[in-house]
Formats: structure tokens, sequence, C-alpha cells
């Protein structure tokens, strides 16, 4: 997980998961929607996680 990733995904979170598929994209844009904070935490663990 690089600093560029983490910032992205503390700046916009669905552009940070971006390659991670578009699953991914999906759920981290929903979360966004409910709130920053729940965005910010999916994008977070979805980055950490080596799959």
């Amino acid at each position: 997980m690089s600093i560029l990733r983490v910032l992205l995904a503390i700046l916009f979170p669905p552009l940070a998961v971006i390659g991670k598929g578009c699953g991914s994209i999906v759920i981290v844009f929903l979360l966004t929607l409910c709130g920053w904070v729940p965005g910010v935490i999916g994008a977070l663990v979805i980055l950490n996680n080596p799959n």
C-alpha cells in the first residue's frame, strides 16, 4: 500500500480502489455516500487486503 493510495483513500475513497475491481469501487462509493468516514475506512480495508 503506497502513500499515494492512502492519501487518495482519505481524499476520495472510490478513486483509491480503482485497481481492485468494479465491485470494490461500487462498495466504497456507496459507503462514501453514507458518509465520508465509512468510505475512507472501507477503502483502507480494501487496500490493506493482500488479495
